[in-house]
C-alpha cells in the first residue's frame, strides 16, 4: 500500500517577531539613555585636566607698515590709529579758539574739492575710512588739521600723490614747497604760496598746506593767515612734525 504524504506545512511568518525584537531593542535602548540621565544629573560635575602648556606663546601685535593691506591683516597686527583716531590730533594752542573737533563725513569732505561729486566717488571707490578734524583760530591765523585715513595704505597714497601733484602748479602754491624732515623721500612735504589769494568783498589772505603720508593715514594741514600776512615756513613744518609724533 501507498503510504499518504503529510499535508504540506505552511510557511513562516517571520515578520511579526522580528518586530517585536526590534521595539524590545529600541526600548532598552532608551531607557538606558534615560537612566544614564537622572544618575549623571546628580553627580557632581568632573574637572578637566590642566592643559599641558599653561602658558601659551601668542605672537606679539604688529604695527602696519607700506606692505600692510587689508588681507594681511590678522589678529595679532594692532595700531594705535586704529582707536579713536581724533584722539592723536594735535592740540590746538593755548588761547586759540577751537572751532571744529571730531570726525567729518565724506559728503562735507567732499564740498572742499572743485568737483565734490568725483570727490566723493573716489573716496568711495578707494576706501577712504574716516577723516578727524580739528579747527581752530588764533589771532588772524587759521589752522585746519586732517587725519585722513583710509583702509588699506594704497588708498591712502592714492589720495596723497593726487593732492600732492597739483600744489606746485601757480593756481595754487605756486613752487616747489620744501620736503618735512625725518620723513621718507615723496612722502611729506610743505608749501607755503607765493602770492595770496582774495575773493569778492573779503581781504587777501596767504595760505599754507602740508601733506604727509604714514601708513594708511594722511596728514592733510591747512595753515591760513586771514589777513595776507607772511607764514613762516618753520611754523608750519614744526606744526606739522607735532602732528606725525602723534601718530
Amino acid at each position: 500500500m501507498e503510504h499518504e504524504q503529510p499535508p504540506p506545512r505552511a510557511p513562516r511568518r517571520r515578520g511579526r517577531t522580528t518586530a517585536l525584537i526590534a521595539a524590545a531593542l529600541v526600548l532598552g535602548a532608551v531607557a538606558g539613555t534615560v537612566t544614564g540621565y537622572a544618575v549623571q544629573y546628580d553627580r557632581e560635575p568632573t574637572p578637566l585636566p590642566p592643559l599641558a602648556q599653561q602658558k601659551l606663546d601668542t605672537p606679539k601685535a604688529q604695527a602696519p607698515n607700506d606692505a600692510t593691506t587689508v588681507k594681511s591683516i590678522n589678529a595679532n597686527r594692532w595700531h594705535k590709529t586704529d582707536d579713536d583716531l581724533t584722539k592723536l590730533l594735535v592740540d590746538a594752542p593755548a588761547g586759540a579758539k577751537v572751532e571744529f573737533d571730531g570726525y567729518d563725513t565724506l559728503d562735507s569732505l567732499a564740498t572742499t574739492f572743485e568737483k565734490p561729486n568725483g570727490a566723493l566717488r573716489d573716496f568711495v571707490r578707494d576706501g577712504l575710512r574716516r577723516v578727524a578734524v580739528r579747527t581752530w583760530t588764533q589771532g588772524d591765523v587759521r589752522v585746519e588739521v586732517r587725519l585722513v585715513q583710509y583702509h588699506d595704505y594704497s588708498g591712502a597714497d592714492g589720495y596723497h600723490r593726487e593732492q600732492s601733484n597739483y600744489m606746485p602748479n601757480k593756481d595754487f602754491a605756486g613752487n616747489g614747497g620744501v620736503a618735512v624732515p625725518g620723513v621718507s623721500a615723496g612722502l611729506g612735504h610743505v608749501w607755503v604760496y607765493s602770492d595770496t589769494s582774495q575773493e569778492p568783498g573779503y581781504a587777501p589772505v596767504r595760505e599754507a598746506r602740508a601733506l604727509v603720508r604714514r601708513g594708511d593715514v594722511v596728514l592733510d594741514l591747512f595753515y591760513t593767515d586771514e589777513r595776507g600776512g607772511q607764514i613762516a615756513e618753520g611754523d608750519v613744518l614744526e606744526l606739522a612734525k607735532r602732528q606725525l609724533e602723534r601718530l
